[in-house]
């Protein structure tokens, strides 16, 4: 469904308006030309795969539907799938390129090897279902950012209310993940989005990041500062919708996009601020820190920290964000920080260089302290990726500022994932933790105060 402007007194699943003729054409015809087509929709695999454990090119088929286009092509668990389209896959990043822009019904040329054979096929595949939720009106829209990319966007509202509404702008975090739910990604960010969209009763907006869900782009090779232009277009158009109240408008924000909340809040005059699993300081002081925590994970004493840090990773930080050199450069530079460096040679968590050297650059502080609006923040007290001392320090600069109406929550046994550990250490190592309804349900009674 979407929305689309409505003319003298006809009536609409949102509201019933009365707006001058001229006016009503001359939006009609925008819209028209705004959606005259939409993005293609994006596609499965229907099947699970990973990496060959010599590391050499492409991935191995772990399980695959029996239905899926994959299984009725020919492959089988087992097969090694080498190249795309004619294109080899090289490294990680390769593979999920291809796979966020995997789209329905187009044609696909895979080459695969199942022993010493190699084999080709043609494959298309099925669309990813949209989302349906009870009782919810859901939107499929997308905007155009200034650097031209068309992004998805998700609005999802309650059913049968009339007139504006308030709003939630959702910023998601750093990683190439869709911020779309779907079956097959079900964990505890998918239900607390779940939760938002079902339980807030807010209009809720969702902006695919570039090469993500249907978004064009390509989300390994997009930087900082087109991602937040994705964001600002996004922000700019749920104002502009005809069922939201424009002075009711909430951004919630998710462990990167929690420190770009306040920001977004100065920007566009939002009525307040969640920020969930944030942190405040550049991101060169950010990354040492977590460093550090995960050397004392790893069961190094501090005076063997001190020598890492010395020796690796502030070297390895300094030449990349400060001297705006990728991790190959440095690495060159300093062979001996290799044997530690766990990033991919111009990546770091699926993100280009460039995106981390401008988003250095960006004042989360300074965001904070203009901050006029009410601003409740969360930080689990299992979370090692975010600090207790950058979260404090939030407040410090908020106090400092003569902000008024803020809250700090430290959430117990939370991690930075949604789970509830028993320890930081539980997390950092992967062991399962457990969903609380208590984790939701603290960001939906602070949305519903606004």
């Amino acid at each position: 469904m979407k929305f689309r402007p409505h003319c003298l007194s006809i009536s609409s699943p949102f509201e019933r308006t009365s707006l001058p003729l001229l006016t009503c054409l001359l939006m009609l015809l925008i819209s028209g030309l705004a959606w005259a087509e939409d993005l293609p929709r994006r596609a499965q695999w229907e099947a699970r795969f990973q990496f060959p454990e010599s590391q050499t090119a492409g991935v191995i088929v772990r399980s695959l539907a029996a239905d899926s286009p994959l299984a009725q092509a020919g492959l089988q668990v087992g097969d090694h799938i080498v190249a795309v389209n004619g294109q080899p896959i090289l490294r990680p990043e390769a593979w999920s390129d291809v796979t966020d822009a995997l789209v329905a019904k187009q044609r696909y040329a895979l080459t695969y090897k199942r022993g010493q054979q190699s084999e080709q096929v043609t494959v298309r595949f099925k669309a990813q279902p949209k989302e349906v939720h009870e009782g919810i009106d859901t939107i499929y829209d997308h905007i155009t950012s200034d650097y031209g990319i068309r992004q998805r966007v998700i609005i999802t509202k309650p059913k049968g209310v009339i007139g504006r509404q308030p709003a939630i702008l959702l910023l998601q975090g750093l990683s190439c993940s869709s911020i779309e739910i779907n079956a097959d990604r079900l964990n505890s960010w998918t239900r607390l989005i779940r939760e938002l969209v079902t339980r807030s009763n807010k209009v809720l907006l969702r902006v695919e990041k570039p090469g993500l869900g249907d978004s064009e782009g390509n989300c390994s090779e997009t930087d900082f500062n087109t991602e937040l232009n994705g964001y600002h277009t996004a922000a700019a158009y749920l104002k502009s919708l005809p069922y939201v109240d424009p002075e009711r408008i909430v951004v919630y924000g998710n462990s990167m996009g929690s420190a770009l909340a306040p920001h977004f809040a100065n920007r566009f005059g939002f009525a307040a601020v969640v920020s969930d699993g944030t942190y405040v300081k550049t991101w060169y002081e950010h990354m040492l820190e977590i460093e550090r925590r995960i050397l004392a994970f790893k069961g190094h004493s501090q005076s063997e920290i001190t020598q890492k840090m010395n020796q690796v990773f502030i070297p390895l930080y300094h030449g990349m964000l400060i001297g705006r050199q990728s991790y190959q450069q440095v690495i060159d530079a300093y062979p001996a920080i290799a044997a530690d460096n766990y990033h991919a040679p111009a990546h770091m968590y699926g993100r280009p260089m460039a995106f981390y050297q401008q988003l250095q650059q960006f004042d989360v502080a300074g965001a904070w302290a203009q901050l006029q609006v009410p601003a409740r923040i969360r930080w689990g007290t299992h979370d090692w990726i975010m600090s207790e001392a950058d979260n404090d320090l939030i407040i410090e600069i908020l106090q400092a500022a003569g902000h008024q109406d803020h809250v700090l929550y430290k959430h117990p046994g939370l991690d930075h994932w949604q789970t509830i550990h028993e320890s930081p250490k539980n997390s950092f190592n992967g062991k399962p933790g457990e969903s609380d309804p208590a984790v939701s349900g603290v960001i939906l009674d602070w949305l519903a105060e606004f």
